[in-house]
């Protein structure tokens, strides 16, 4: 039997230093980066009702989330999910490294630093009482596609950890949808006889129709052992109906629309003049290094090659927004967009592995450096503002309900335990908005925006966990008609002092500026 430390120096052995370095500098750029987000204790609207989740969303239709997250348990601990996190992304930068074959350093931590810097992640931290099971869902996907790539039955455990990844989460899909298109050209770009090509095509089909299919399956197993079904919310439950509210064109139009929408207008890959000369840059190197390796390997004459290269072009946009196929009414949040990183990424791979092969290569490796580089800078930049203006959501919701408590107890007629009934939306005409980094964060679901409120529940989870008040919230059918009676429409809204009344034995709390004139 061997001892840990002959276990420990085999393993060792068998690791590669291109996957330690980009385990490490994924870490060190995103510690140093998301450090913030890691020490401070700030939730967004839906924090508040998780800062003790057990993360069963099989109804949502992820069936491993309880399990990925139960790891740093289900408390939500800002620094144990995030280092957690950084060890699952930086296994997912080692697994990149190794499907993209980056032999350079320079590529490999620029791109560790993409993978970390990018807002996507930010916005993710927003929701970090689910970023460690998300990181885990992200190295699966990135796994899958590896092992499909480097063994001929990986296909096989490959649908194993694409099931699994889409169990936690199921927009990574995305994910390793686009990793084996990268996967295909790198394939098609080699050397190798055309059955070879068509079967490894084969395998990265095999694995992803094997892998939707154990998931699917596993998913409504677990629905009835638990006598539950998909809920309504983002339209997953159209997985299970099998149909559209549109049609399959219009479908896959607004998906190409989203897409571009998204690239070109997102202000996420680029949000101010550096970021944007940054990723011209970056695809100028790569589009010179592209007709270079064009003339110098003669591919002009492998048509397939070109055909090829058109057909994943356009399927693209396809894998990158798969989840408008499964469920068109979903509406995407920032963090579901992490596989735009992966356009950067491979860009960067491109250059770094054909540049030797071109006459001013090193120009090319500088150029792609510098954007790479420059990117990170402006991503990570963005992130912190990001984070800045999350500290001062819950500063200015802590004031807020601070005064809201102490009107709410000096009320006549109030007593603990209460019932009260609000809409829980702030009006604009009382608080007007007040974020100063739309600029930057329109984009960033999750850190943009003046409060951490939006419904009643959010009200008594921020009370009792922050203010150590417990309210007898009502839920929101509990306004029935009274919303719209001229008693209620003609309250001030909060911090008026017609704002609250006790009607029937109900407290009702109008923090809205609908109905008045």
């Amino acid at each position: 039997m061997i001892t840990p430390s002959d276990g420990f120096r085999k393993l060792k052995s068998s690791i590669k230093p291109q996957w330690i370095l980009a385990f490490c500098s994924t870490a060190a750029i995103g510690i140093l980066i998301h450090l913030p987000a890691m020490l401070m204790d700030v939730p967004n609207h839906d924090g508040l009702a998780s800062m003790h989740y057990n993360q069963n969303m099989i109804t949502s239709g992820r069936w491993f989330l309880t399990v990925a997250c139960g790891i740093s348990s289900y408390y939500t601990i800002p620094w144990l999910i995030g280092l957690l996190g950084f060890v699952y992304l930086g296994l997912a930068s080692a697994a990149l490294t190794e499907l993209l074959e980056v032999k350079k350093s320079w590529a490999i931590v620029m791109n560790g630093g993409l993978l970390a810097a990018f807002p996507a992640l930010a916005s993710t931290y927003a929701y970090v009482f689910t970023l460690d099971g998300y990181m885990l869902a992200i190295f699966l996907a990135v796994l899958a596609v590896l092992l499909t790539k480097k063994y001929r039955r990986g296909f096989l455990p490959g649908a194993v950890c694409l099931a699994f990844s889409m169990g936690i989460y199921q927009a990574y899909l995305s994910v390793a949808m686009t990793l084996s298109l990268f996967a295909v050209c790198m394939l098609f770009a080699g050397e190798g006889k055309p059955t070879e090509k068509g079967m490894g095509l084969l395998r990265y089909l095999g694995m992803g129709i094997l892998g939707a299919a154990l998931y699917y399956g596993i998913l409504q197993v677990l629905l009835r052992i638990q006598g539950k079904q998909l809920a309504s919310y983002q339209g997953i439950n159209g997985m299970a109906a099998g149909g559209h509210s549109q049609g399959l064109l219009e479908t896959v139009q607004e998906i190409y629309h989203d897409f571009l929408a998204f690239t070109l207008k997102g202000n996420v890959l680029f949000q101010n003049a550096v970021s944007c000369l940054a990723l011209c840059l970056l695809l100028l190197a790569a589009a010179v290094a592209g007709a270079g390796m064009v003339r110098h390997r003669k591919w002009w004459k492998k048509p397939l090659f070109f055909v090829i290269m058109a057909i994943v072009v356009v399927l693209l946009p396809l894998s990158a927004n798969i989840i408008l196929l499964v469920s068109p009414e979903v509406t995407y949040h920032l963090l579901m967009r992490y596989q735009w990183v992966l356009y950067l990424m491979g860009l960067t791979a491109f250059v770094s592995r054909r540049a030797d092969e071109l006459k001013r290569g090193a120009v090319l490796e500088w150029a792609a450096f510098a954007a790479a580089f420059l990117l990170i800078v402006c991503y990570g930049v963005a992130d912190n503002v990001g984070y800045a203006n999350l500290q001062r959501r819950y500063e200015k919701t802590y004031a807020y309900c601070v005064r809201l408590l102490d009107r709410i107890e000096q009320t006549d007629g109030y007593y603990p335990g209460i019932p009260i009934a609000m809409v829980g939306v702030i009006g604009e005409e009382q608080f007007p908005v007040t974020d100063i980094t739309l600029p930057v964060t329109s984009g960033m679901i999750g850190l943009n925006g003046d409060w951490l409120l939006y419904t009643g529940e959010n009200y008594r989870a921020f009370m009792e966990h922050y203010l150590g008040a417990t309210l007898n919230i009502l839920p929101p059918e509990a306004m029935g008609e009274m919303y719209y009676e001229k008693e209620y429409v003609e309250m001030e809204s909060f911090p008026g002092e017609d704002s609250i009344r006790i009607i029937d034995g109900i407290m009702y709390i109008k923090t809205e500026n609908a109905g008045r004139e």
